[in-house]
């Protein structure tokens, strides 16, 4: 029963949707295991981009189970949407199963995200607005409204209640207006018929299919950087999107795991707040932000750029433990002349950071490499053995820097521009 880990391994934006995206042809079942409608995984297939936020990037692969498993919070608005167009694709919208322990993101949910980071000026956090923080604060709080739930409307009803009265309080403080329950009880239960055929136990359908002895993908959402628990707090998600996080999210035992597959850039960006130690200024930083198109899926908004950042990667490596790492965008790099390559932090009193400390990281000075660059097309490489010397040797130092073997290099948007070295489920 082979279960492959999809995660990211720097802040997000690593292009995990085109590595699940393949990876699904050999899959029997794709499972989202975290995070919500904050995530934008991009897909360009025949040229065509296709954006999904909630269902899993498997979903274009036509053979395919896709499961919402119950970590993750759902805008149910935005679930429907997306089977709308699998349907629309004629994709088999029937093969998405949605665990009904899920929580629900409800419209004050999005309301208070937004008052929040308008109240906090120049400390705020970055976020998409998608009101994921406050879902996962109701879901803590043992008072959030479960998937389960919109499909009994005198619950729904009570619940929603009891819920926009905890926040009652909260919004009058930000100087919001409190939604009318009502509206929300009628909408939310229309959102619950609609989504009553694919509401189940999701866990038990995982347990099943691992039974079987079928292929299982598990897919992670933003990257290891915004874990909540092992990120650059406060600037983090509100979720574990770790490896680790798999297991309560998609409801699978840690011995289930067979690999662990991390997504990296040849680069790194960072959206939102934060630190971001290898981060480029002006002309350099501008360069690669439009050479590699990095604005948000989800949001449209400027990535942050700069060279690879190794000790967070190490970091990102070791707390995942992952068997091996896909690089993406590695054709982005052509022509900028010599690459960097951050090896590690530098204190100020001269101390050596390998990995990313408690806290601090704005404080401490990249040490950079410099390797030699390549001007070659990489977009029309087949093989790993195409790659020009210098790319490979790219590659190669990113593997004795990180501790961690690559397994696939993409070297352009389209699903067809993949370098694969070995099969995932292999």
């Amino acid at each position: 029963m082979p279960v492959v880990c999809v995660v990211g391994a720097q802040w997000g934006d690593e292009g995990k949707g085109k590595v699940v995206d393949l990876y699904a042809q050999y899959a029997d079942v794709v499972v989202r295991y975290g995070g919500g409608a904050n995530a934008g995984h991009t897909l360009v297939v025949g040229g065509e981009k296709v954006v999904l936020h909630l269902v899993p990037s498997g979903a274009l692969q036509p053979r395919a189970q896709c499961v919402i498993g119950q970590g993750t919070v759902l805008d149910p608005k935005v679930l429907l949407d997306e089977i709308d167009e699998l349907e629309r694709r004629d994709l088999a919208p029937e093969r998405v199963f949605v665990s009904d322990r899920a929580h629900v993101v409800l419209p004050h949910h999005k309301l208070i995200d937004g008052l929040r980071e308008a109240d906090a000026g120049a400390g705020a956090i970055g976020t998409t607005k998608r009101g994921i923080g406050p879902c996962y604060e109701d879901k803590v709080a043992r008072r959030g409204i479960r998937i389960g739930d919109l499909v009994d409307a005198k619950t729904l009803g009570e619940r929603v209640r009891a819920n926009i009265e905890a926040w009652r309080p909260v919004i009058a403080a930000l100087g919001g207006e409190v939604p009318d329950v009502d509206a929300i009880v009628q909408l939310y239960a229309e959102y619950g018929g609609r989504l009553r055929p694919f509401i189940t136990d999701t866990a038990k359908l995982l347990w099943d299919a691992m039974k079987d002895g079928k292929n299982v993908l598990l897919e992670g959402a933003q990257g290891a950087m915004l874990d909540v628990d092992h990120g650059t707090y406060p600037y983090v998600t509100s979720s574990t999107v770790l490896a680790g996080g798999a297991c309560a999210g998609a409801g699978l035992g840690p011995t289930a795991i067979d690999r662990v597959v991390g997504i990296t850039k040849a680069y790194t960006t960072r959206v939102g707040g934060g630190p971001f130690p290898t981060e480029l200024h002006g002309e350099d930083g501008e360069r690669l932000r439009k050479a590699g198109n990095e604005f948000g899926a989800t949001t449209g908004r400027p990535r942050r750029c700069g060279w690879l950042d190794i000790p967070a990667l190490r970091f990102a490596v070791q707390i995942n433990g992952m068997s091996e790492l896909a690089v993406t965008k590695l054709d982005i790099l052509a022509g900028l002349g010599d690459i960097s390559i951050c090896t590690h932090y530098e204190g100020r009193d001269g101390t050596r950071y390998d990995t990313p400390p408690y806290d601090g990281l704005e404080d401490l000075t990249p040490v950079y490499e410099k390797l030699p660059g390549w001007t070659e097309d990489l977009t029309k490489c087949e093989t790993i053995d195409d790659l020009p010397d210098n790319a490979r040797s790219y590659i190669r130092r990113i593997e004795e820097l990180a501790d961690a073997k690559v397994g696939m290099v993409s070297v352009g948007a389209d699903r067809t521009q993949t370098l694969r070295l070995r099969d995932p489920f292999g």
